[in-house]
C-alpha cells in the first residue's frame, strides 16, 4: 500500500484514502511509529476546510488509541505546526490540508521533532504499521488532548523575529491575501505589528471558499486591491500559508524565482553570503542565470519543496525555492514559509530604499511555455525518437534555451516545457515538440 506523495497524504474527501474510517487509522500508525522517540506527544494543526473538523477528531482518536498525547493547534499554517513542533518539544507535527486545492480534498503531512518534513524510511515505517491490526492502549494509557491557546501569538512572534530587531514597516501601505486560508488570523497582524497599514484580504473563511477567486494560485484581485488602495505591495499566500507571490505597486506579480533571487541577492550585499541557491527543473533559466552573476553556485532539484529541501542541506546551503512561491530560509526557518519569507524580501527593500520593482531589474524572467501531453500509459522519456526530437529543439536554442519532459506524478500527463529569449521561437519549439510526444506516445497506445 503506497499513501504517501511527495507532501504526505493527499486525496479528495470522502474517497480513500481521505476518509474518516483511514485517517483514524493513519493516526494511530503515525503514533505508533513517531510515539517511540520518548515524548509521545503530537501537535496537530489545519486550514480552514469544513473537513479539517472531521478529520481533526479522526487523528486525535487514533493518536490516543496509540497512547500519544495530542495537542490541538487549531486553524494555523503549516510552517507554523513546524515550528512549535520543534519548540513544544513535541514528537512530531501533523497538518491537516490539502495546501493550494480547492475544499473538496483535503491532506494529512507530518513533520518530525526537528520541524522538517519525515524521511523516507519513517513514511514507509508508518505504512508498515497500516497493514497491521489497530490495538488499543490499556486505558490508564490512552493519550490525552489539549489545546493550545497561545499558539497563534507564540508564532506571530517568531515570524516577526525572523527580520533585524528594530526593522519598522511604519511607511508601508500592504495587501495581505490569506486566501481565505490558515493564515487569515496570523498574517495581517504580523504586518500590522511591526508597523505597517494592512489591508485584509481573503480573510473570511467559511469552510468552502479556501483557495476561491483569492491567494497565492489566483492573484488578480490581490493585484485590484494594490492598485486600488494604492498600496506599497501586496503579499498573497496559499491555503496553508507555506507558499506566497508578492504584487509590486503597479500591480505586477513578482512570483517565486524573482522573490528568490531578492533575497539571495540581499544576503550576499548584507552579510556576504558565499553559499549557493537551490531551485527546482522548472525555475526559470532567467533565476539561473541572475544568480551566477551573483557569484554564487546555482542547482536544480527535483519539483517538490522537500526535494529542494534535501538539496540543501546536502550542500549546506541555506536559500533555495520554488516558482510556486515555496521559499525556504534555512537561515530562518526549517521548512517554508510565506510569511517568513514574505518578510526577507520587506527586509531586503527597507535595507536597499528600493522598490519591489527595482529590486528584481538585475534578473530576466525567460518566456517559458508549458504543454500537457495526455498519454493512457508511461511513455519512455529517453527513447531515441523522443531524446532525438528533444536535441533538435535544443540546438534551436543554443545556449539562451532550455528544454524540460517530465511525467507528471500525479496525473497520466508529460509536461513539455521550452523557454528561451525569444517568445514566439519558444512557443513554436514547444508546439512542434509537444506534437512529436503526442505522436509518439498514440503509436505506443496502439
Amino acid at each position: 500500500m503506497k499513501v504517501f506523495g511527495t507532501d504526505g497524504v493527499r486525496g479528495t474527501v470522502g474517497r480513500w484514502p481521505m476518509t474518516p474510517e483511514f485517517v483514524l487509522k493513519l493516526g494511530w500508525a503515525a503514533g505508533m511509529v513517531l510515539g517511540q522517540e520518548g515524548r509521545r506527544r503530537v501537535l496537530i494543526g489545519k486550514d480552514t476546510r469544513i473537513s479539517g473538523y472531521m478529520f481533526e477528531s479522526a487523528l486525535e482518536a487514533g493518536f490516543s488509541a496509540a497512547g500519544v498525547d495530542v495537542r490541538l493547534l487549531g486553524p494555523m499554517p503549516t510552517p507554523a505546526i513546524a515550528y512549535l513542533t520543534r519548540t513544544l518539544r513535541g514528537s512530531a507535527g501533523v497538518v491537516i490540508s490539502a495546501s493550494h486545492n480547492p475544499f473538496q480534498d483535503n491532506g494529512v503531512k507530518f513533520f518530525s521533532s526537528h520541524g522538517e518534513k519525515l524521511p523516507d524510511v519513517i513514511e514507509a515505517e508508518i505504512e508498515r504499521m497500516l497493514d497491521e491490526p489497530m490495538t488499543v492502549a490499556r486505558p490508564h494509557l490512552l493519550g490525552k488532548a489539549q489545546r493550545i491557546d497561545d499558539a497563534p501569538g507564540r508564532y506571530i512572534e517568531f515570524c516577526k523575529s525572523s527580520i533585524e530587531t528594530g526593522l519598522s514597516l511604519s511607511n508601508l501601505r500592504i495587501v495581505v491575501d490569506c486566501a481565505n486560508g490558515a493564515g487569515y488570523q496570523v498574517a495581517p497582524r504580523v504586518f500590522t505589528e511591526l508597523g505597517a497599514e494592512v489591508i485584509r484580504i481573503g480573510v473570511e473563511p467559511d469552510g468552502l471558499n479556501i483557495n476561491a477567486g483569492v491567494g497565492s494560485t489566483d492573484p488578480a484581485s490581490l493585484q485590484r486591491a494594490v492598485t486600488e488602495f494604492r498600496a506599497d505591495l501586496g503579499v498573497a499566500l496559499d491555503g496553508d500559508g507555506d507558499r506566497v507571490l508578492l504584487v509590486d505597486a503597479e500591480g505586477q506579480v513578482l512570483d517565486g524565482d524573482q522573490l528568490l533571487y531578492i533575497i539571495a541577492a540581499d544576503r550576499v550585499s548584507r552579510s556576504g553570503y558565499n553559499g549557493g541557491v537551490v531551485g527546482t527543473l522548472m525555475s526559470n533559466l532567467g533565476l539561473e542565470l541572475a544568480i551566477k552573476a551573483l557569484g554564487l553556485p546555482f542547482v536544480r532539484a527535483n519539483v517538490g519543496d522537500r526535494y529542494v529541501h534535501e538539496t540543501l542541506k546536502r550542500h549546506d546551503w541555506l536559500l533555495g525555492g520554488e516558482s510556486s512561491g515555496h521559499i525556504l530560509c534555512l537561515d530562518r526557518h526549517t521548512t517554508g514559509d510565506g510569511i517568513v519569507a514574505a518578510l526577507q524580501v520587506l527586509s531586503a527593500m527597507k535595507a536597499s530604499g528600493q522598490s519591489l520593482r527595482a529590486l528584481t531589474q538585475k534578473m530576466s524572467i525567460f518566456p517559458q511555455t508549458l504543454i500537457n501531453v495526455r498519454t493512457d500509459q508511461k511513455c519512455d522519456l529517453s527513447q531515441p525518437r523522443i531524446t532525438s526530437a528533444v536535441q533538435a529543439v535544443e540546438k534551436v536554442l543554443g545556449d539562451d534555451g532550455r528544454v524540460l519532459l517530465r511525467a507528471s506524478g500525479t496525473e497520466p500527463l508529460i509536461r513539455v516545457m521550452v523557454e528561451g529569449k525569444q517568445a514566439d521561437l519558444v512557443e513554436k519549439q514547444a508546439k512542434k515538440l509537444a506534437q512529436e510526444v503526442t505522436d509518439i506516445a498514440l503509436s505506443h497506445e496502439d
